[in-house]
């Protein structure tokens, strides 16, 4: 199976979202990053925060680019053209053919461009025919971003299916609260999950805890409904 995951914007918790469905299918997954940027060669990059996260997880970054910008913007800057949808299609394939699940995540939004021609990861999980994941944030603000993004993927003819939260505040306020039951009504998709802020600090044994605590079987968790508890500071073997 692939499943591409995007967000409803930036900063939202994606790669940590990916990497705790990663972790729920230890030697079982692949996660892969079309287009890095914000990074320098030599830095670490989302592909290698899964791989730290979820060990045994098979990684592949296709390309990078160092402003920390949209990927198209970030390849122009560059001087690149940035990376097509089909390429990328071509080498989640490839991983598909050794790894059961394998986790495409984006950069931002379903409509952000991966080329300077247009192409979007909406586009990649259209040349996929994959599901598509959709992380988003808790708070103020959220109701419309998620629905958005979810009417942009439908009008596409993507299936969504379902949301996370991909950073749940430690100590939520009242929109955050209300957003658990308002999500899934305002953007027809089920919640699936919230892992809590600070779970991509854990050592990869209490993340994968915290991950099964933090989504629901849908995505391989045990999370009856969210939200979830907080997560434990270490392990109690490794740390």
């Amino acid at each position: 199976m692939i499943l591409v995951v995007a967000g409803t914007g930036t900063g939202v918790g994606k790669t940590a979202v990916t990497a705790a469905v990663a972790a729920l299918h230890p030697g079982r997954a692949a996660a892969l990053k079309p287009a890095q940027t914000g990074a320098v060669p030599g830095e670490a990059g989302d592909a290698d925060e899964v791989a730290r996260l979820a060990p045994g997880t098979a990684v592949c970054e296709l390309a990078r680019y160092p402003d920390p910008l949209a990927p198209a913007t970030a390849a122009r800057r560059a001087r690149r053209v940035g990376g097509r949808a089909a390429e990328a299609a071509h080498a989640a394939r490839a991983l598909a053919r050794e790894n059961p699940l394998v986790l495409v995540e984006g950069a931002g939004g379903p409509l952000v461009r991966l080329h300077e021609n247009g192409d979007t990861l909406a586009d990649l999980a259209a040349e996929l025919d994959a599901p598509v994941l959709l992380v988003t944030r808790a708070g103020l603000g959220t109701l419309n971003d998620t629905a958005a993004a979810a009417e942009a993927l439908a009008a596409r003819g993507l299936a969504c299916v379902g949301t996370v939260i991909g950073s749940w505040p430690a100590r939520p306020g009242l929109a955050a609260r209300c957003n658990l039951a308002d999500l899934p009504e305002t953007s027809g998709l089920p919640l699936l999950g919230a892992l809590p802020e600070g779970a991509a600090r854990l050592c990869p044994r209490a993340f994968a805890d915290t991950a099964a605590a933090s989504l629901t079987p849908r995505l391989g968790g045990r999370c009856g409904a969210p939200p979830p508890p907080r997560p434990r500071v270490t392990c109690g073997v490794c740390c």
